[in-house]
């Protein structure tokens, strides 16, 4: 099962859909939610450390488990739901602290 936290990667289509490159994301659905849809609501991943309002640094100090292969931005502004289908694998998980970051922004932004 694929769980709140999780850091998974995901196949982005380049946009004439010609191809398409991984990406990294963070799982945010809970894990009820998880379990009872076929769905995951996830935020972007970034290694673009060019700091945008909202983004929360992360690196491998950042993680419960797993490891990263650069220094990244968690980009709760880039919001996705996706099919667990398409997850090609789990390679990380963000800490409780880091989750709180996350929260915290995802409620500025709909505040």
């Amino acid at each position: 099962m694929h769980s709140q936290r999780d850091i998974v990667l995901i196949p982005i289509p380049y946009t004439d859909l010609s191809s398409h490159k991984k990406r990294p994301v963070v799982i945010v659905s809970s894990n009820q939610y998880n379990s009872m849809f076929e769905d995951v609501i996830v935020v972007a991943i970034t290694s673009n450390l060019e700091q945008v309002k909202f983004s929360i640094p992360i690196d491998n100090g950042s993680l419960e488990e797993g490891s990263l292969k650069v220094a990244s931005l968690i980009r709760p502004d880039k919001i996705y739901t996706l099919n667990k289908s398409i997850i090609i694998k789990k390679f990380g998980k963000v800490s409780n602290k880091v989750f709180g970051q996350i929260k915290e922004s995802i409620g500025m932004i709909i505040d």
